[in-house]
């Protein structure tokens, strides 16, 4: 339990300072720290991260700092291809799952330092 509430602090404060928290933050750990299996992490992960979600907008809007409409454009879409991937990700393996994740971590943060 201490291990779970750690990590939740952690993938708040990562969350409210970049914008990130569930996939870079929360599944990793929850895979290293908790000894959770990838689609359970995967699925924790996102039901926590929309409380997250929720607590940072609602600063984030008190400041004058949120765009609805932007955020309608962004989030309608972005539901639909959660829904995408969360029915594909029921078919991938564990571990190709885990390696597609490090993945795509990798190139994304090659990608932040070069560019």
């Amino acid at each position: 339990m201490p291990k779970l509430i750690a990590i939740g602090l952690v993938a708040g404060l990562f969350s409210s300072l970049f914008g990130v928290g569930g996939g870079i933050v929360i599944v990793p750990l929850l895979i290293l720290v908790a000894g959770f299996d990838g689609k359970v992490a995967t699925g924790t992960s996102l039901a926590a991260i929309g409380i997250t979600a929720l607590a940072g907008t609602i600063l984030y809007a008190i400041e004058g700092n949120v765009d609805v409409a932007h955020a309608t454009l962004v989030g309608v879409p972005a539901a639909v291809g959660a829904i995408a991937g969360a029915t594909v990700q029921q078919r991938i393996s564990p571990r190709a799952l885990t390696l597609a994740f490090a993945a795509l971590l990798s190139v994304l943060a090659a990608w932040l330092l070069v560019g």
